[in-house]
């Protein structure tokens, strides 16, 4: 199977490239081709297609769609919308993105859900980094950090929970800084660099309000972190059943100031019942799978 990708940009290390990587990987190991000059036997686009013609069926990546009250989320929807319509399959990234999406642009009527996948292989081969001085235990996060991603909540559950002897390690470009002798901050980083965070690290944070299937998440837990997360979005799905999950209201899918999340309450603490398979060699064989389906 000849696979052309859409809306891809492999030099990126944003959420959706990042994933394209891997996926390009272990897609060809199974022996498919992402050939460009060569004829497609079906195309896949991420979130959207700029193309009115297609050589191929389009199947449709889909990783969140716009909500945000604060933005025109109707006209930066129109273009994915209009890719949903006349896809011949959609792939959701999550149960979370496909309520959502289901309830903005209707049901559609060939569909998968394959979460994210974490590179088992690569992380295998790197090291831990060393924990600074006087600490015992390391806590970490990372994002791009918007304000729905809650920085500010992630620093105050490790000062609420952690005991002295713990460090917080924040990757990402921070928006502001807490002066704190337990809190690092260490900027953008590799890949390579966040996975030996995550192997040194006892725990997770991710409390972002809303978020659809984080890739962090996937890689984290896959270094053996323990995830804490929120319970509003699809973030649970992928935090595995050992996660620190706290509750949060459900959300009914109208739109939102997505920038202004609720404060969170620590104690209101749900068991997570999810426990996905989060190998990136098994995420890629649902996802040929898929693919193949539509190849006539």
């Amino acid at each position: 199977m000849n696979i052309h990708l859409e809306n891809v940009n492999t030099d990126s290390n944003s959420g959706p490239n990042s994933f394209g990587r891997k996926l390009i990987k272990y897609v060809q190991r199974a022996g498919h081709t992402f050939d460009s000059n060569l004829a497609a036997d079906v195309v896949l686009a991420f979130i959207e297609s700029n193309k009115e013609r297609h050589p191929a069926p389009l199947v449709q990546r889909l990783d969140g769609i716009y909500f945000n009250t604060s933005q025109n989320y109707k006209v930066q929807n129109y273009n994915i919308r209009k890719t949903y319509e006349k896809s011949s399959g959609v792939i959701f990234q999550s149960n979370f993105n496909r309520d959502l999406i289901f309830d903005f642009f209707g049901p559609h009527d060939n569909y998968a859900i394959i979460h994210n996948g974490a590179d088992i292989e690569e992380i295998e081969g790197v090291d831990p980094i060393q924990l600074p001085d006087k600490f015992l235990e390391m806590w970490c996060c990372a994002s791009f950090w918007r304000p729905h991603k809650r920085l500010d909540e992630n620093i105050r559950y490790f000062l609420e929970h952690s005991p002295e002897t713990a460090c917080l390690v924040i990757a990402g470009i921070a928006p502001a800084r807490v002066n704190h002798p337990r809190i690092f901050y260490i900027g953008e980083v590799s890949q390579e660099h966040l996975y030996s965070l995550y192997k040194s690290s006892k725990y997770c944070l991710h409390l972002a309000w809303l978020d659809h299937c984080p890739n962090v998440v996937v890689d984290a837990r896959a270094c053996g972190c323990k995830i804490i997360c929120s319970f509003a979005g699809g973030t649970k799905e992928i935090a595995g059943p050992e996660a620190v999950v706290v509750g949060e209201d459900e959300w009914d899918f109208e739109p939102v100031r997505l920038y202004e999340p609720p404060e969170m309450d620590f104690s209101r603490k749900v068991k997570n019942e999810w426990d996905i398979d989060y190998n990136m060699e098994t995420v890629a064989e649902r996802y040929y799978q898929f693919l193949s389906t539509l190849i006539e």
